[in-house]
């Protein structure tokens, strides 16, 4: 059964299960939005032992990103789900998911558009993709990352390259600039490499209302160890804070939160 959560608000994080592990799911918009929900989530199984994480932000400022975010989710869940049944292996699926959810939305013509984070989970395995800003990230339990995707976006490349650190890039004016999107003729998937997952390793998949606010050792610091649903309360809370109270020192950038949290049963 897929899990998807478009145009959603939820109240509290939902715990669900997916390829034998704990998955807790949470999205809303921004504290004091009067539109949707332009952030979408999912869980879409491929079998017993694979399934998919997906996270869809849909550009806010431009036409319909709501739209373009659940256009998006369709599309992976219809090619996951129709692979599932064909023997097509996961990989292909997922890369042909996010081909014809471009095609889709530039179909559509308005000009909206949508970043897309992806990761397949396959026995203990997992493979990240990704198109913009939001984020793949994984670590261990004693807070080690041995994942973390690079924002499609100057400030993302600048982080990498080394040109600007985490807080100076957490507080850049162009951080909401992006470079890559669902929806774009120059469309680039970005396909991670295969890795392991250990017993006591934490995947989130988040859109940048999280990492926009919260900085990543914060983060890691949260997810690393506990439960899962007290992890996602506290980042909750937390990102909430940030967004309704703007100081000189801490980040403050008011968007849609949603994020994955999954780990090994």
């Amino acid at each position: 059964m897929i899990n998807s959560f478009t145009q959603t608000d939820l109240d509290s994080p939902t715990r669900l299960s997916l390829v034998n592990g704990q998955v807790v799911v949470y999205t809303h918009r921004a504290p004091n939005k009067s539109t949707v929900n332009e952030d979408c989530a999912a869980l879409i199984p491929y079998s017993d032992d694979a399934g998919v994480l997906v996270i869809a932000d849909g550009l806010g400022g431009q036409p319909s990103g709501e739209t373009a975010s659940t256009a998006a989710i369709k599309a992976l869940s219809s090619t996951v789900s129709k692979a599932a049944k064909s023997n097509i292996p996961l990989r292909d699926a997922v890369l042909d998911g996010i081909e014809k959810a471009n095609r889709q939305i530039l179909n559509q013509s308005s000009g909206a558009a949508t970043t897309l984070a992806v990761v397949d989970i396959q026995n203990n395995y997992i493979r990240p993709y990704h198109v913009g800003d939001s984020m793949i990230m994984l670590c261990g339990q004693r807070g080690k990352i041995k994942l973390q995707s690079v924002a499609h976006s100057p400030v993302g490349y600048a982080i990498e390259a080394g040109l600007l650190d985490e807080d100076e890039a957490i507080h850049h004016e162009e951080r909401h600039l992006i470079s890559n999107v669902v929806g774009s003729d120059e469309m680039s998937i970005e396909i991670g490499t295969r890795r392991k997952l250990s017993l006591r390793d934490t995947l989130i998949v988040a859109s940048d209302g999280l990492f926009d606010n919260l900085y990543v050792t914060e983060i890691i610091d949260i997810i690393r160890t506990g439960k899962l649903e007290d992890a996602a309360r506290t980042l909750i809370e937390l990102t909430q804070e940030r967004m309704k109270q703007k100081t000189d020192d801490l980040p403050c950038h008011p968007d849609d939160l949603t994020f994955i949290l999954f780990r090994r049963s």
